[in-house]
């Protein structure tokens, strides 16, 4: 009998494992859909798009600038995705003075621009707009005056810097945003020269030496306008063809407080010398 016993609750275990491993299967294929389905889109959403987006997936990053003897301002930029900005800290830090997007394509403005643009200027900060480009959804000169319409004017005040246009990497699609270097070149202009002919200002440009090899074909006729270099390492490096100095650098995308921080190649007096035009 004791074996007889043995035999029965040793099938009756075996049978409650069958049916445990029965439910947790079934679970599992009821549970794989609703996983799935709750993975974040990787794909960027249209206004998201901010300075210095592709920098490190395209150029790396490689350490912080090498300490010079040569005067430099300390800056920041700033976009949506950093939200309502200690403006107060940052000027404790020492930074004297700061971009925020204003806008991108024709189709989106920066809901927090106000408290942006307007709190470093209210700081004392002297102040700029820039706008991120999408040469594959309007012409360089119709978003020229979706920038200006938008925020991205000038005033001679002595605080206000002249518009940036951020042309760098698609963060939506193909890299040149489908255009050839001679067309992108024939776009960057169309912005440029609408932006001067509405602010009587050169914008700056805002660019990465990479992007402007690939995707303009190392075009150098564009000098005039200020530079504003992106490259996350101990030095800016190689500038675009056209340009011998920068005016902004870039240099890092994890600084204190907003994360991008950028210096000025010069004193606060050139910096109000820039502003002034």
């Amino acid at each position: 009998m004791e074996s007889v016993r043995i035999s029965i609750t040793a099938a009756l275990s075996r049978s409650r494992l069958l049916v445990a491993a029965t439910l947790l299967a079934a679970a599992s294929v009821q549970l794989a859909p609703s996983a799935v389905s709750a993975a974040p889109d990787p794909s960027p959403v249209r206004g998201s798009a901010f300075m210095g987006m592709g920098v490190v997936a395209h150029d790396g990053s490689d350490g912080t600038p090498i300490p010079t003897r040569a005067t430099q301002t300390e800056g920041v930029d700033v976009a949506s995705y950093q939200g309502n900005v200690s403006w107060p800290t940052l000027w404790t830090s020492g930074v004297r003075w700061a971009y925020a997007k204003a806008s991108e394509g024709t189709y989106y403005t920066n809901p927090y621009f106000t408290q942006q643009y307007g709190g470093a200027y209210t700081q004392g900060m002297i102040h700029g707009a820039y706008h991120f480009a999408t040469p594959d959804t309007a012409s360089g000169a119709t978003q020229a005056d979706y920038f200006v319409d938008h925020g991205g004017g000038w005033s001679q005040d002595d605080k206000t810097l002249p518009g940036a246009l951020d042309i760098e990497w698609n963060p939506y699609g193909d890299s040149c945003y489908g255009k050839t270097p001679s067309a992108m070149v024939t776009w960057i202009r169309g912005f440029l020269d609408r932006y001067k002919a509405r602010t009587g200002r050169a914008a700056v440009i805002y660019t990465a030496t990479s992007w402007w090899n690939e995707c303009t074909g190392d075009y150098g006729g564009f000098a005039a306008n200020p530079l504003w270099i992106a490259r996350y390492a101990t030095t800016a490096g190689a500038l675009p063809a056209g340009w011998t100095k920068y005016t902004m650098w870039q240099y890092t995308s994890t600084g204190p407080t907003v994360g991008d921080r950028d210096k000025f190649n010069g004193s606060t007096d050139k910096l109000r010398t820039l502003a002034h035009g």
